[in-house]
């Protein structure tokens, strides 16, 4: 039994040095991830409310892999989202209630195995928690709409923000624009 926790806390410590160490790419040096002139929606237009649900609800409209991630703060296994290689501009939502979260156009590449944004649409989209469940403290990304888990937030992204919006793909869905 002890080897078992032994070994479920090495793995979860990998994971939390490979979200936290990333390879910083210039987003402005990639044609993918230059600023278009139009948004691909507007934060005027985004509406976050309040979606309560109980747990027994949650756990019938997700997959177990998703209630993992975003009802009990669990973290995917890196580069097995397949919304990792995407590359064609869209938006990113909460998979759990739908707000809209990401714009490909904020997408950069890491090398870490998760998703990274370098902002959300609109600072309204998510929340920001504390989280000191690995050993560290880290910032944890909620959805405002939802409090579901989608990921963390580092200070070691690209410009302009600086930030690298480290998300489980699990936790997102993505329309194509």
């Amino acid at each position: 039994m002890q080897k078992l926790i032994l070994l479920a806390l090495i793995i979860l410590v990998a994971i939390a040095v490979s979200c936290g160490a990333s390879k910083k790419e210039n987003h402005q040096d990639n044609p993918a991830h230059k600023a278009s002139t139009v948004s691909l929606i507007s934060p005027d237009t985004i509406k976050v409310g309040n979606v309560e649900k109980t747990e027994q609800e949650w756990k019938q409209l997700l997959s177990n892999e998703e209630y993992k991630i975003l009802r009990e703060e669990g973290t995917e296994r890196p580069f097995s989202s397949n919304l990792l290689k995407i590359k064609k501009q869209g938006i990113y939502y909460c998979a759990a209630c739908g707000l809209p979260l990401y714009s490909s156009e904020t997408k950069f590449e890491t090398g870490t195995g998760w998703p990274s944004f370098y902002q959300p649409i609109d600072p309204k989209v998510v929340t920001e928690k504390e989280d000191r469940s690995l050993g560290t403290v880290r910032t944890e990304i909620e959805c405002a709409q939802c409090g579901s888990h989608i990921g963390h937030v580092f200070n070691d992204g690209p410009e302009p923000t600086g930030l690298r919006y480290c998300m489980n793909g699990a936790a997102m869905t993505f329309k194509e624009k």
